[in-house]
This record gives C-alpha cells, structure tokens and sequence, in this order.
C-alpha cells in the first residue's frame, strides 16, 4: 500500500502514520469486520478493509489495487481485481448484517471517485459520518452506501 500512497501518488505517509496496519486483526477484524488481500504470484497487488463501526455501519478502508493491476478487466478475467475486492467486501457487510458503510478518500482520487459512484456510493459531508469513523488527515471527500 505504501508504494501506492506515497510513490504513486506523492503522498507524504508512512507505515508510522498507518498504526491500524501493525495490528490488522486487532483494527479490522474485531466485530464482524474484515481484511482482504488480491494477490498475484505471491506478490500483494491489492487490499481492502472493513472496520466495524457498530449500529450495522461499516468504514471501508485500505482500498488499493497496484496500477500494474488496475482496470475494467485485468488479464481477461471478466471484472478488474478493484471491483471483485469490493464486491467480496459488501457480500460480506450484507452477510453480517452492516446497513451502511462510508469511506473517507482524497480529492486527487477521480478515478476511485468514479469506482465508488459506479457502485452506488454517494458524497456526504465530513459532519454525516458516523461517530467512530477513522479518519485520516488525507481524506477530503466521503462517501455512504446503504446494503
């Protein structure tokens, strides 16, 4: 993810700033949450998270597909490794009976923004997020969906 982050798209963070991913089972998979890992050959090339934020509200987190891996359709296999990681995430959320799940994002993320639009997400302000919602200093743009 760091390679992402910071190399990809010049952000300044580090796995410092990131404490949740020293400890993923403590930070994502308490409650009915979850951490997933696209994986090509052994190497990572894409995650995605759900914290449990409780009240059936789930924060989607850690959404990150390597650009070598990006698109509508990654090596002929029918839908691009970003879209099948979402829809594992909500096919989960569904199952364990989340309502809702927001996200926090970064407004140079137009892609990512068209992703989530595409997949039923809608903006909201920074003051709708549910209490508990772990915001980062890099997220300027949010979105909801209701499961």
């Amino acid at each position: 993810m760091l390679p992402i982050q910071a190399g990809e798209f010049g952000f300044s963070i580090t796995a410092a700033d990131q404490p949740d991913l020293a400890d993923i089972d403590g930070f994502y998979r308490r409650g009915r949450g979850g951490f997933w890992v696209a994986d090509d050959g052994g190497r990572i090339v894409g995650t995605i998270a759900l914290r449990d934020l409780g009240d059936g509200q789930g924060a989607l987190r850690k959404m990150f597909v390597a650009a070598s891996h990006r698109g509508a359709s990654d090596r002929g296999s029918g839908d691009g490794i970003a879209q099948r990681l979402l829809d594992i995430l909500v096919q989960h959320a569904a199952a364990n009976g989340f309502s809702v799940i927001v996200l926090g994002t970064t407004d140079r993320f137009l892609a990512a923004h068209r992703f989530y639009e595409k997949n039923g997400f809608a903006t909201i302000d920074a003051g709708d997020l549910p209490a508990g919602f772990p915001r980062m200093d890099l997220d300027t743009r949010f979105y909801r969906r209701t499961i």
